[in-house]
């Protein structure tokens, strides 16, 4: 319900700010303040994906927690999809999204609101710690094969021979 609700009210109101801001400011200022903010809004979009993009490879690579960066970098996509939708209210929205201490706030409030009830890591090990039992040096690579024999070979066709398109 409460979506249906939501969906119905940000449409609302844009059409109420577009028509209190336009009428105050004028129909050309209007447009020129909503291109101005998705191109600004793409800048920073770019700008804030690209540092959650690395701070996710940072926590990968440190074997950290990754929920944050994934997290923050939802938040900034969601934050570019307002920034692009024409309006005020979600382009104000979506630059309060890209301001770190707001989703900061946003994901601690929503670990209040989710209970996680397991969370493991490899095979209950200490990641730092965990290897492959099968595998028992760094230049060993496990695999499977099995042998493929050629065809038997046909006797050739014809005064010429098989085509230049089978194999001989």
């Amino acid at each position: 319900m409460w979506l249906f609700v939501l969906f119905l009210a940000i449409p609302l109101i844009e059409i109420a700010l577009f028509i209190q801001i336009g009428g105050a400011i004028g129909l050309w200022m209007t447009l020129l303040i909503v291109i101005l903010t998705a191109i600004l809004g793409t800048f920073m979009v770019r700008q804030q994906g690209s540092a959650a993009l690395m701070n996710l490879r940072g926590s990968f690579q440190n074997l950290q927690d990754p929920t944050e960066p994934i997290a923050h970098g939802a938040m900034i996509l969601f934050s570019g999809a307002l920034l692009l939708t024409p309006g005020f209210f979600t382009d104000a929205v979506g630059f309060l999204l890209l301001v770190p201490g707001v989703r900061s706030a946003v994901l601690s409030y929503a670990r209040q609101r989710v209970n996680v009830a397991t969370f493991t890591y490899g095979e209950g090990q200490d990641p730092r710690s965990h290897q492959n039992p099968r595998q028992s040096g760094p230049d060993i690579i496990d695999g499977e094969y099995s042998e493929v024999q050629d065809p038997p070979k046909k006797p050739k066709s014809g005064p010429s021979g098989p085509s230049g398109w089978t194999r001989h």
